[in-house]
């Protein structure tokens, strides 16, 4: 039974898995997307999401906490500074994982995670909405029509 072992270990040893998930993280804070197993996706969310959560409060002791866990420094920098300040304002849920089929090598699931503010396909509710000046021709055709009429009322009187 699995009783309260909520771990993946991947199949590695503990400093081997920590350090895997340490440059999974650095790359996907990175270039914001990566492609990777369904497995070790899942994985990299749950190390992820608290380390995201840390770096909205910019303080000292947080970004020692966060630099204990990814252990590079530009990562730190580019999370503390340009990713905290566009999820400063969504109370969780970072992260998106996508399932993208198969392997074709070994036949493993493999899946793309992402962060979800730098998604401009999937932020409907960030992008401006477009007005549009649509013209009826039922309105254009109704018009004269009332003008016309009031013009013929006016005459009779």
């Amino acid at each position: 039974m699995r009783h309260g072992k909520k771990i993946n270990h991947l199949g590695r040893k503990t400093a081997h898995r920590k350090s895997m998930l340490a440059n999974m993280a650095c790359s996907l804070i990175e270039h914001k997307r990566i492609n990777t197993t369904v497995a070790k996706a899942k994985a990299l969310k749950q190390f992820i999401e608290p380390l995201i959560t840390k770096a909205k409060d910019d303080s000292t002791h947080h970004r020692r906490l966060v630099f204990a866990r990814l252990r590079q420094k530009e990562a730190v920098s580019e999370l503390f500074g340009e990713v905290a300040t566009k999820i400063a304002d969504r109370p969780g849920g970072y992260t998106r994982i996508i399932k993208l089929g198969n392997r074709l090598g070994d036949n493993a699931d493999m899946a793309m995670i992402e962060l979800v503010d730098y998604n401009e396909i999937y932020n409907f509710d960030k992008q401006p909405k477009k007005k549009t000046t649509r013209r009826s021709r039922k309105r254009s055709a109704t018009k004269p029509v009332t003008v016309a009429a009031e013009n013929a009322s006016t005459e009779e009187e």
